[in-house]
């Protein structure tokens, strides 16, 4: 038998002044996972002696959010993975995976929230250790209007397909990062924070001439791998949205939504 418990979308918001007045928001939510056989009574015979309470891991990563001294998500799923296998040694392993609520400063004192692309981090840690990672920034809009293409497709009875030349392309795309030392991930001068992954996905996309969402994944893919050598791999899950095209005055074109199914795309690379 496989079991797991936690808690899910536990939202914090951690506010910091600085010496200039200026404030600092540390917003997210936390999901935690705890993986092992510790628990099994509690399945098999409702014996709930060991069973840490999902309310009390709650009320454990709220405190933890004043303790915890820095300001990378991957540095807090860490610090909180560590934290609950310390404090409650029935824990065999868990699975923390902390996600951005992405808040945008207008002002010294003054945010706006977004319910765009935002940062995610998850650790997975035993009594050892660190035993898995990933880092992250999901749920990317990014439409280009023109410079992109998808022709000379495999073709047979079923395709109704046309070919373009040059389309405009609209896609959704998560993209995921592990480091060669997860250490990095934690925070320093190694860290890659995930808006710069944005910006190099967002500066490919603009930059880039492709012939197909494969094509344009493995050229961001590529130019991540090439832009920070601490990476170990890096991962897509891109869906495409593309409009239908509807017609055409001179130089204005008009679209609609498409039939509501999209493609799907994923790529993983590793150095």
């Amino acid at each position: 038998m496989k079991i797991s418990y936690g808690k899910l979308r536990v939202p914090l918001h951690r506010v910091t002044e600085g010496e200039d007045g200026a404030h600092g928001l540390f917003a997210c939510e936390v999901d935690v996972e705890v993986l092992g056989e510790n628990f099994t009574e509690a399945y098999t015979h409702g014996d709930n002696r060991e069973v840490v309470a999902t309310d009390t891991m709650k009320n454990f990563i709220l405190r933890q959010a004043m303790a915890y001294g820095g300001v990378t998500l991957e540095g807090f799923a860490a610090h909180l993975g560590r934290g609950f296998l310390s404090t409650y040694p029935v824990m065999q392993a868990v699975r923390v995976t902390v996600r951005e609520l992405r808040f945008d400063a207008l002002s010294a004192v003054l945010f706006s929230r977004s319910r765009d692309d935002h940062g995610m981090a998850m650790a997975e840690l035993d009594g050892g250790g660190l035993t898995g990672h990933r880092s992250g920034r999901e749920d990317l809009w990014l439409l280009k209007v023109t410079g992109s293409a998808f022709t000379r497709f495999a073709r047979d009875e079923y395709t109704t397909l046309p070919e373009r030349v040059d389309r405009p392309l609209y896609v959704r795309l998560d993209v995921h990062w592990c480091y060669e030392d997860p250490a990095d991930g934690e925070g320093g001068d190694r860290h890659v924070p995930s808006l710069d992954v944005r910006d190099e996905v967002a500066r490919t996309f603009h930059e880039f001439v492709s012939e197909s969402i494969q094509h344009l994944v493995h050229e961001m893919g590529t130019r991540i791998l090439a832009r920070w050598e601490q990476l170990a791999s890096v991962s897509f899950t891109a869906e495409n949205h593309t409009r239908d095209p509807v017609g055409d005055v001179g130089s204005t074109r008009v679209f609609t939504d498409p039939f509501p199914a999209q493609g799907l795309i994923t790529l993983t690379l590793t150095r």
